[in-house]
């Protein structure tokens, strides 16, 4: 029995997807719930699995092609086994002669060149057909190559910046170039970007905190607290609960414009930048103002990892009313967060760094780290989005506040 393989139901905000990569071939046999291909997004790339075990009789869509929702991809004959390759009929008389010269002419021009490596030839076949060719034209092993897909698979993209490197296969003296297009993710988080820029009176603030009190509070009971909750107890959740009580002080930081209306939000769903390889993602913590510290780290590190698998759902992604990043991960110092809209405003934290600061008189050395917020001018003024910074320093440098909701 033919079963239908279709696009999944795409959210209203997502209009069409592209096909990424197929997993699988015309004739290969298939199981039930073994991923078929990748749908890519605007936000996320979408497994597509097999319903039924058989074999995948046809694809109507190619890898590059864009697809609608519940547009027909491929047809699985169901319960079927794959069929062992049928014997070559003999050839008709008087083509004896001529068949083998064709299959030989035809064998000779499809063989690769004889300064490609067998080890090359070999170890693509599992490669799809773009980075195929990179590996086979720059006479590149996949097998020394670090990949960062999904699962850990070899792109073109890890292929090229291999080669561009001085990796082994590059030809000597070379300086190879390769235009690559940017992938559908990619190309929304540029588009935007652009967007904020262009509709969006952006200011940034900045201030600085000592995190002494908070590294001793980790300190202290992080080992407890991993032994009891079965995560550790890292600096986010200090952030992600200080935010949420001082949304509640300044609700116009939480709000969205909407045409010529402020949309207050009584809850705060905080989106947490990550960065993954296809570019930065960033899933929402529902109801931060309800969750325990413990909530809260588990919900990131589930998060940390279905970003790096490329599992992360449209739904995850949806629906924040504030966004945190945090560019301290990566070494930043201080930098300017852009706005996600239709949010309203984003903090940013950055690199800890001791430095030396006056306390009561004294010169200490303390933990300290540059935070900004960056906003929108048209319904944020200047002294809300500064205050509503302090509250966050405040917090921080007093935890007790943070637990006690001051």
């Amino acid at each position: 029995m033919a079963t239908e393989v279709k696009v999944p139901v795409l959210p209203e905000s997502v209009s069409d997807a592209t096909i990424a990569s197929w997993h699988k071939k015309v004739g290969d046999a298939v199981k039930r719930d073994e991923n078929l291909l990748d749908l890519e997004t605007d936000k996320v790339v979408l497994e597509v699995p097999a319903p039924v075990d058989g074999v995948l009789k046809e694809i109507k869509f190619k890898e590059g092609d864009t697809v609608t929702s519940q547009q027909l991809l491929a047809i699985i004959e169901e319960g079927a086994v794959t069929a062992a390759p049928p014997a070559k009929e003999a050839p008709a008389a008087g083509a004896q002669q001529v068949q083998p010269k064709a299959e030989a002419a035809k064998a000779a021009s499809a063989a690769p060149a004889s300064t490609t490596p067998a080890p090359v030839a070999s170890g693509t076949d599992a490669l799809p057909p773009g980075a195929r060719f990179t590996a086979v034209t720059q006479g590149i092993d996949p097998a020394q190559v670090e990949g960062t897909g999904r699962r850990g698979a070899v792109t073109k993209e890890d292929l090229v910046n291999y080669a561009k490197s001085g990796g082994a296969g590059k030809a000597a003296g070379a300086r190879p170039e390769e235009r690559v297009p940017m992938t559908r993710i990619r190309k929304r988080i540029a588009e935007r970007l652009m967007q904020s820029k262009e509709s969006i009176a952006m200011l940034t603030s900045f201030n600085e905190v000592n995190l002494s009190k908070v590294a001793a509070a980790r300190k202290e009971i992080g080992e407890e607290f991993q032994k009891t909750h079965g995560v550790k107890l890292g600096f986010m959740s200090f952030f992600a609960k200080a935010v949420a009580n001082a949304l509640k002080k300044y609700p116009i930081i939480n709000a969205s414009v909407d045409g010529d209306d402020i949309i207050y939000h009584g809850y705060a769903d905080i989106s947490i930048a990550v960065s993954t390889d296809k570019g930065l993602v960033t899933p929402v913590l529902r109801n931060v103002e309800r969750m325990s510290f413990a909530d809260i780290e588990k919900a990131i590190g589930d998060y940390a990892v279905k970003a790096r698998e490329g599992k992360l759902t449209l739904e995850d992604l949806q629906g924040g009313t504030f966004t945190i990043t945090n560019g301290g991960t990566f070494g930043s110092l201080m930098s300017t967060p852009i706005v996600n809209p239709p949010q309203s405003a984003i903090l940013g934290m950055h690199a800890i760094k001791e430095r030396p600061i006056a306390e009561n008189g004294q010169v200490v050395v303390a933990p300290m780290m540059y935070i900004a917020i960056s906003y929108d001018h048209r319904i944020i003024d200047g002294k809300d989005a500064v205050l509503f910074l302090v509250d966050i320093k405040n917090q921080l440098e007093n935890p007790s506040r943070i637990l006690f909701d001051l």
